[in-house]
Parts: C-alpha cells; structure tokens; sequence
C-alpha cells in the first residue's frame, strides 16, 4: 500500500495529473461516466472511471509544486499507471494569450526541487515523445508547442527570461517519470501573464480547463 494514496476504488494505468483538488472533480465530472472518488487522503483528491469510449481512467489531485507532484507520481506507480499527462495551469510571456494551451516540448528544471530527482539547475527534462505527440494531435493546432521553465515559487518575470511559460511543476514531475519508467507528458494552460491586473477569470479558467482535459484525454486513448 503507497504511503500517500489511499485508493477506494481501482486505479486505471492512465492518468490525468492536476495540482488542485477542485480541478481534479471538474474533469472527473467532465470526463468520465459515473466517476467514483479514488482517493481523498491529504486531500489529494482522486477520482476513477470509464471515458463515454470505455477507457479507464484516473483523474488525481497532485498537491502544489513540483515534490509534492514527484510523491504522489511514486505511488500512482506502485498502484499501477503507467503513462500521465499533467493539465496544470502557467504564467505566460507576452506572447502568449489568456487561456492558451501550451503543450510542454520541454522542461527547464529552474529551481532546486529538481535535484533530488537528479537534475540539476539550468537542466532540461523532457516529456515522452510519443505520448507528446498524442497530445499535439489532440489539440489540433489549438495551442502553443514550447518550451517552459518550472521554478519552486509563483513564477514572476524572472522565470519567463527565454521562454514562453513557467510553472511550479512539470519538471520535477517529468524527472520523476522518467526515475518511475512512466511515459508522461503535460499541457498547461495560461491562467496569468506577468503585469496583467487581472488573470484568466473563473469561467474562462473552467473552460479552459474542460478542454485541457479533454485533449489529455483522448491523447490517452490512442
């Protein structure tokens, strides 16, 4: 049994990975037929269920920031999934639009919570390339291809020097996927800009959110 999880139902091998607990029911409402919540420990809420195709799948909670996402990932596999995509939120340059997707081509490790999991500073991690390109064909030209850079804290100007979106996760957690031999790959979705008075409001946020999932999911499925 994982030290974290406490699963109540049947995890599936495939999964979608979110920081916030309230995103994880989201796209468990959005995604499956008659989902069963999976896991509520930590309140790392989890949810398990068939896709409207038949797919099993799990939707979980992560937590906040990149150990805390490498933690739950180690006993995601211990319980058996095998290949993850994370549909996480990110801090946009200016190029980038509110509610954009951006699919990860790569991760720079930009802050220290990457060294346990043996990537240093300045390193860049990079997602399943299969899995990716499931992704990319799931968006259909609806988003950004890019590279992104994960920090330990909220992510400000600094963290977007040289590319196009910074988050606080998807480094770590694809160092720790490839540690766990889980294929992974992510898409995030630009809730904030840096000088934006305001972000990406809460039912463009849900929007975006539901289509995110929704492109994991069918990347899953092929």
């Amino acid at each position: 049994m994982p030290a974290r999880l406490r699963p109540t139902a049947p995890i599936a091998a495939d999964a979608v990975l979110v920081g916030d607990p309230g995103r994880a029911l989201l796209l468990a409402q959005e995604l499956l037929e008659e989902p069963k919540m999976s896991n509520h420990a930590r309140g790392l809420w989890g949810y398990s269920g068939r896709t409207p195709a038949g797919d099993a799948l799990t939707i979980q909670a992560t937590g906040i920031g990149g150990p805390s996402a490498a933690v739950v990932l180690g006993d995601l596999a211990e319980l058996g999934v095998r290949r993850v995509v994370r549909v996480g939120t990110c801090v946009g340059s200016a190029d980038c639009s509110l509610g954009e997707l951006v699919l990860v081509g790569a991760a720079i490790a930009a802050g220290g919570s990457a060294a346990s999991l043996g990537v240093a500073v300045g390193e860049t991690v990079a997602p399943d390339a299969d899995l990716t390109e499931h992704v990319g064909r799931a968006l259909a030209g609806g988003g950004l291809s890019a590279t992104i850079a994960s920090v330990d804290a909220h992510p400000d100007e600094r963290a977007l020097s040289g590319v196009a979106a910074a988050d606080m996760q998807t480094a770590p957690l694809l160092a720790r996927a490839h540690s766990l031999g889980i294929d992974a790959a992510a898409v995030l979705i630009v809730a904030e800009r840096p000088g934006d008075e305001v972000g990406l409001e809460k039912e463009a946020l849900e929007l975006a959110e539901k289509r995110a999932g929704r492109v994991a999911s069918t990347a899953l499925s092929t």
